[in-house]
């Protein structure tokens, strides 16, 4: 059986923290921020954990 590759989308997209949790980007920091409030660019600099709907999924992706 040929090994597992990673998807390379997901490998740039998520990160792995040291007790197994998947880190992500927030979105809506791309484009149009003149209209939003420094307050909301402000916190979406923080980075998000991927939801326990979507964790399964990503860790296939990844190969975890």
């Amino acid at each position: 059986m040929p090994k597992m590759k990673t998807h390379k989308g997901a490998k740039k997209r998520f990160k792995t923290t040291g007790t197994g949790k998947i880190k992500r980007r927030r979105v809506n920091k791309k484009h149009i921020l003149e209209k939003k409030s420094p307050k909301r660019k402000r916190q979406l600099r923080r980075s998000g954990e991927v939801s326990p709907a979507n964790r399964d999924a990503v860790r296939r992706q990844l190969g975890i």
